[in-house]
């Protein structure tokens, strides 16, 4: 059976670039009708943190990204946390110094620094010179009984090559003499990434690894240590990185953003799994799809080369694809506390109707929602000089015709075409100021049913106050 895998490190919050990730490995294994595995690789004591893991499990589930193993989701393949792990790497270390496929090196960081520095000026590419490499078992103990601690080395073969097929860049040719001896445990015994991703993976059971292509220099370094352990590896898929609109590695800076900062903001899950989706993988159809259609179209073949460029403009085109297929309740449910306050209860429908062409976020529905149902619109300068030039008259016009008609939008636009001969913007842009305070918005004749004649009868006359303007009552 398939089984893809994602496993972040907890030591920051999860963004756009680790969610692309996850969300691949996930969509090849549901189109695969295989697993997903998450694991959580927290080696890195002083930046792990709880809180961090914790987090990334609620972000995987608000974007209904559900694990199949991992995390409260025990197969008999745990622990699930690399932390927890030691003593199985422990194991595997043995056996690689046994079979002479490891050996403890005992430089220091200053005398690494030395022989890079030597390596560039001679225009050789900086790797492990193989110091310590030779030592023999009397000069090893030596540097033991002197409080020396070493790491371990993996011995990498300075003959042949090692060659993968990446599932997304085909054929993959490493010459083994570029690659100098890794450390494989650090100095206090802990394992390194290369190590313990590539153990973890064979003995979980991993089939298919899709990650970054920033990992494709680790990848031959983690086939050369599985097969020194005679251990299965997976097959591996490098896809292409995430750059910003201005062509540079995504970061904050750019145009990044956390999960966290997503769901914040009020973007809607399947918005952003439908961006995500399309971000460096290419589907025939340009429409909105749900999950599982999306998985069922999946492919690596799919997957592009270049990087892929984030685009918010075309993020913020699914969140209102999103947002048009949003049903009633829910819609009013993530528009949040504060519109809730705002609304009165009895028009809470026709205020979700009103407005939900007209919003992208529930900070947009907030801003409506203080138009609407606020006490007073403090006018613009713009703004009042399109009252000013619609006269008295005019809102004479419109109380008179309000008293008589009440919030009949067509009865008020027909009374105020027939007695003051206006059409258009001059008629219609004092009506929407007058209302709303804006130039745009929903579309008035629902305004006009959301204020009522009362609401709408205190705003023209709110307008009296307003520079010179006077309305004859």
């Amino acid at each position: 059976m398939i089984k893809t895998r994602f496993c972040p490190s907890p030591t920051g919050l999860l963004h756009l670039g680790n969610l692309r990730t996850a969300l691949f490995a996930l969509l090849f294994a549901r189109n695969q009708k295989g697993h997903f595995l998450l694991r959580i690789e927290d080696t890195d004591k002083t930046r792990s943190e709880e809180c961090y893991t914790q987090l990334l499990q609620q972000d995987l589930q608000w974007l209904g990204m559900d694990w199949d193993e991992g995390p409260d989701h025990e197969k008999g393949l745990g622990p699930y946390w690399q932390s927890q792990r030691q003593s199985i790497y422990d194991q595997y270390y043995q056996r690689l110094e046994t079979n002479g496929s490891a050996y403890p090196c005992f430089c220091s960081e200053e005398q690494l620094a030395l022989a890079r520095k030597v390596q560039r000026a001679s225009n050789k590419p900086p790797r492990y010179p193989g110091t310590c490499r030779h030592l023999t078992p009397q000069e090893i103990t030596e540097r033991l009984a002197r409080g020396l601690q070493p790491t371990l080395r993996f011995a990498v073969s300075q003959e042949g090559h090692t060659q993968f097929k990446d599932l997304v860049r085909g054929n993959q040719n490493f010459e083994n003499s570029d690659i100098g001896d890794f450390i494989i445990r650090r100095t206090d015994g802990t394992s390194p990434f290369v190590y313990c991703n590539a153990i973890d993976d064979s003995l979980m059971g991993v089939t298919h690894v899709l990650r970054g292509e920033d990992h494709i220099a680790n990848t031959p370094r983690q086939i050369m240590v599985l097969q020194a352990l005679d251990l299965r590896i997976p097959e591996y898929g490098h896809i292409s990185l995430i750059t910003g609109e201005d062509g540079a590695p995504l970061s904050k800076r750019n145009g990044s953003q956390s999960a966290q900062d997503l769901k914040a903001q009020g973007y809607f899950p399947e918005a952003v799994v439908n961006y995500l989706a399309r971000l460096g993988h290419h589907y025939e159809e340009d429409g909105w799809m749900p999950f599982e259609i999306l998985a069922s179209k999946f492919s690596l073949d799919a997957l592009g080369l270049s990087p892929a460029r984030f685009d918010v403009h075309q993020l913020l085109h699914w969140q209102h694809e999103a947002l048009a297929r949003c049903d009633q309740q829910r819609l009013w449910e993530w528009m949040g506390e504060e519109v809730h306050h705002q609304v009165p209860q009895e028009k809470q429908e026709m205020f979700v109707q009103t407005i939900r062409h007209n919003i992208t976020f529930p900070k947009d529905a907030l801003h409506w929602a203080e138009i609407l149902f606020g006490e007073t619109l403090d006018y613009s300068e713009e703004h009042g000089a399109i009252l000013e030039k619609a006269g008295p008259a005019y809102f004479h016009v419109l109380l008179k015709t309000l008293e008589s008609a009440g919030a009949d939008y067509s009865a008020i636009t027909t009374a105020l075409t027939r007695e003051l001969g206006i059409k258009g913007k001059d008629l219609f842009a004092p009506l929407r100021v007058v209302c709303t305070n804006q130039l745009k918005g929903p579309e008035l004749v629902h305004i006009f049913a959301l204020l009522g004649v009362e609401g709408l009868m205190a705003r023209v006359k709110s307008v009296r106050g307003f520079n010179s303007l006077e309305i004859a009552e």
